[in-house]
């Protein structure tokens, strides 16, 4: 079976993502190319002005951020993808949780499906929030509600997901409705709409601030003194001496806390079935994989130190809608040449479309967060929560 074609404007975006991530990724480029880049630098510039104002206007009030009367906890970041931010979110979802809390996650839903964009605009009808999950059970599934608030809801029982574009909305939403006391603002650090109480920040070891750029030119959604703001920092990915990450981050910020973390696989789970396999399963096992993520390399090499032997690498652009042909495709090519196993991310595995049979087993790695130093920062930082006075939040 042949292979599906990408589409054109995924295809750019790829080849453009792996220009922009790190530095020296665009030296001895075409002509034309450069000239691509030149123009991508000439819109950062734009970029970075129209950011530096819609923080001034909220700075001095101009743009309100509104309060909810509970706490809200920002986690985000200052680039765009590939800082392992959903098991960030997941893991204080859960601690905050079990320490009695009733928590919402609020997602913008990224790539969801929603109503045609003249609809949105043109109609005065206000739609409320799309319930993923109400802290009982998942009420939406992938495709509508969006990937990372599906996953979410299904790892967290006793957490409610709520997404929607305005997260003041969503908030409102979660607070009244599903009587939440404590809202994680998924990805909101550039949300200043919403009033946040923690600002919580993942800075990626490997690959801090890209080439230094502002989008497009580079993967900076905001400077990078403007992690001034945090006041928790994940440093993640942390697999050597970060001394110099850790020293960088410093000079934008004395004063934060920082975790140093890892995102350490769990287990393998079968996408369809749930079979759990332990990681020893792929010593000396032969792999191909198959991913649609801002970093795939990270999770192809976690592969290979587990012993696993990777033969074969298909790469989609960063949350890509998968159809049938796409993964038929994938499982008879691990099969031809003989591999013992097509694997996925997590992430992925819940925009695979459903297969009653396979020629091939089909897994995804589930990860976790390793808290490897500051751990008694983030215990201190869910007390402050959990126990701050109604007067404080």
């Amino acid at each position: 079976m042949r292979k599906a074609p990408q589409s054109g404007i995924e295809r750019l975006e790829s080849y453009l993502v792996k220009l922009i991530q790190e530095k020296g990724a665009d030296q001895d480029q075409p002509y034309g190319i450069r000239v691509l880049l030149g123009v991508l630098k000439c819109l950062s510039v734009v970029f970075a002005a129209v950011v530096s104002v819609r923080y001034a206007l909220y700075r001095t009030g101009l743009l309100r951020r509104f309060p909810l009367g509970v706490q809200v906890i920002s986690i985000g970041n200052v680039t765009a993808g590939g800082t392992g931010k959903t098991p960030v979110t997941e893991i204080f979802a859960r601690t905050l949780a079990s320490e009695g809390r009733k928590v919402a996650i609020l997602s913008r839903g990224y790539r969801r499906k929603e109503a045609p964009w003249w609809r949105r605009v043109f109609t005065q009808v206000i739609d409320p929030p799309l319930v993923v999950s109400d802290g009982r059970r998942v009420l939406l599934d992938a495709s509508v509600g969006g990937d990372e608030p599906y996953m979410l809801a299904s790892n967290l029982p006793g957490v409610a997901v709520v997404v929607d574009r305005n997260r003041v909305k969503a908030g409102r939403y979660a607070v009244k409705r599903l009587g939440c006391d404590t809202l994680i603002l998924d990805d909101g650090f550039q949300y200043q709409k919403l009033k946040h109480s923690i600002e919580v920040v993942l800075v990626d070891s490997t690959n801090p601030f890209g080439n230094g750029n502002m989008l497009p030119r580079g993967i900076l959604r905001e400077p990078a003194r403007h992690l001034k703001r945090a006041d928790i920092i994940f440093l993640t990915k942390c697999r050597g001496d970060v001394s110099a990450v850790k020293d960088q981050i410093r000079s934008y910020n004395a004063k934060a806390d920082i975790v140093e973390c890892n995102h350490s696989p769990r287990v393998l789970k079968d996408v369809w079935s749930r079979k759990e396999y332990p990681l020893s399963w792929l010593e000396g096992k032969t792999l191909c994989t198959l991913s649609g993520i801002a970093s795939p390399k990270g999770f192809e090499n976690s592969l290979r130190h587990m012993g696993a032997k990777v033969v074969w690498c298909e790469r989609y652009a960063d949350h890509h809608r998968y159809d049938s042909s796409e993964i038929l495709y994938a499982l008879n090519r691990t099969a031809d040449m003989g591999a013992d196993a097509l694997v996925t991310t997590e992430k992925d595995a819940v925009r695979f479309p459903r297969f009653e049979t396979s020629p091939v087993k089909c897994l995804y790695l589930r990860i976790a967060i390793e808290i490897l130093s500051g751990g008694d920062n983030f215990t201190q930082i869910i007390n402050r929560i959990c126990f701050r006075s109604p007067s404080q939040q």
